[in-house]
């Protein structure tokens, strides 16, 4: 074995609404440290990427975003993660790529439907108040960052202020382009779904129960911790992406 390469799994970690691949930065270290190779990318107009900012940005782009990662970087047997948002490009992703993916994992995460736009997987009353705030840059509608309580952050929690500072505006477009699958949700390939519970994100809700009633046969998982956990509790949950991998 090259002792250069690390021995575990490959790990994608896709980030959600506001975010960037900098969320991932605790998890991402401790999972380095159990052997696997982890990248963290980051989609198009947003976070360090905030400059590529455009209104023609779709759901389609973050696909692409993810599925272009994963080939430019050559990578197989892939434990791809999708945090909120995020479980839209990583279905998907596994629709198109899935024999470079071994496991998929929604994070508290969105699970939409082909021929489904986010908002459609959204209750109805949570899509009205979100469409209210949207804004227009000149660049399409985005929405400004939320607080970070509205991701289960405590406003005095010791890293609201890092993430605060990094959240970046998110397009509305992606929420309203419908994801377009040649196979079914998750592809036939194992599957996990880690629900955070203290408290429960409710804009979510529909895609959990959607999984519970779909798709009876992926794991299930609840960690007790809020929705944005990676920062709440990145060893819990590298312990479980781990598990995951192993």
């Amino acid at each position: 074995m090259n002792r250069s390469e690390p021995s575990g799994r490959p790990f994608v970690l896709v980030h959600g609404m506001f975010h960037g691949g900098w969320c991932w930065t605790f998890v991402a270290e401790r999972l380095r440290a159990l052997g696997h190779r982890v990248t963290t990318p980051t989609q198009t107009g947003l976070g360090e990427r905030a400059h590529l900012m455009s209104g023609d940005i779709t759901l389609g782009t973050f696909v692409t975003d993810v599925e272009s990662h994963v080939v430019a970087e050559d990578l197989t047997d892939v434990v791809l993660v999708g945090h909120s948002f995020g479980g839209a490009a990583v279905t998907g992703v596994v629709d198109r790529i899935p024999d470079r993916i071994a496991h998929v994992v929604y994070l508290d995460a969105l699970v939409p439907e082909s021929g489904r736009s986010v908002f459609d997987t959204m209750d109805p009353a949570i899509v009205a108040g979100r469409r209210a705030k949207a804004v227009d840059h000149g660049s399409g509608p985005v929405w400004e960052p939320f607080d970070v309580t509205a991701f289960g952050i405590p406003a005095d929690h010791p890293r609201a202020g890092w993430v605060r500072r990094r959240l970046t505006p998110h397009p509305v477009a992606t929420y309203e382009t419908a994801i377009e699958l040649a196979n079914p949700v998750g592809n036939g390939l194992p599957a996990t779904y880690v629900c955070t519970t203290e408290p429960l994100y409710t804009p979510l809700a529909p895609s959990r129960a959607w999984v519970r009633e779909h798709r009876p046969q992926w794991r299930w998982v609840e960690l007790a911790t809020g929705h944005d956990s990676m920062i709440l509790e990145p060893e819990l949950v590298a312990t479980t992406l781990h598990a995951v991998a192993s």
